[in-house]
């Protein structure tokens, strides 16, 4: 018997896709914030709001918000498509650019918690050896920060897998394209008789943010030495 039908192993490997694609390009970006983050300066609170925003925002209004600036009748949208030939509404590329966005904060927090974590005097060891900032960066900062960075990678991955309001918003509901299991389900739903498909989905769901998460908790506490917690 087939536990999946073709169109949900569809909705599955587009899901994995676009939440491997969303957090490989977030990364680079998480980590630079991170360490923005992690030390003191003038406007940090500010900036730390800035980033934690899309965790309290409705993802409908951000996938609102996107509509409006990559829609490609005005605006950076228009600017995009008429220059460069780039669409992304309506284009599992912009579930990639929502699922990202939204998951952002994820990566952030994990990673500078993580750098907040270690040892300066490190850092200032580094330093005295006559370790300049960026061999600092990749010797000593980013190897301390990989749990952080690993664990975020994986919490985000688990968040972009749930994402569905600001997807379904700026990218519609397309098979093949943009519907992603959530998208899945929610069609499943408002088809009659789809509440045992409903149901399949869901659970595979769950299944993988729990297996996600887990393997994130697992390397947070093997970081920080708290196994058995």
């Amino acid at each position: 018997m087939r536990l999946l039908t073709p169109d949900e192993i569809e909705a599955l490997l587009l899901s994995l896709k676009i939440a491997s694609v969303a957090v490989v390009i977030a990364l680079p970006f998480a980590v630079a914030t991170a360490l923005l983050l992690a030390r003191g300066f003038w406007g940090r609170t500010l900036l730390d709001g800035l980033v934690q925003l899309p965790l309290v925002l409705p993802p409908v209004a951000l996938g609102f918000i996107l509509l409006m600036v990559f829609g490609t009748r005005s605006g950076l949208g228009a600017f995009l498509k008429d220059h460069f030939g780039i669409v992304l509404v309506f284009r599992w590329t912009g579930a990639v650019l929502a699922s990202a966005i939204f998951t952002f904060p994820f990566q952030v927090r994990a990673i500078r918690l993580a750098l907040e974590a270690r040892d300066p005097g490190l850092d200032q060891a580094a330093r005295t050896l006559g370790a300049g900032p960026f061999d600092r960066l990749i010797n000593v900062t980013l190897p301390l920060a990989l749990p952080g960075l690993a664990a975020g990678a994986i919490t985000a991955f688990a968040g972009c897998l749930g994402e569905f309001g600001a997807i379904i918003t700026f990218v519609s509901n397309i098979p093949g394209e943009t519907r992603t299991l959530p998208l899945a389900i929610y069609t499943a739903l408002q088809t009659p008789g789809g509440e045992a498909q409903a149901a399949r989905l869901s659970v595979l769901s769950i299944l993988l943010a729990f297996l996600f998460l887990l393997g994130a908790q697992l390397i947070m506490r093997r970081a920080t030495g708290k196994p058995g917690q």
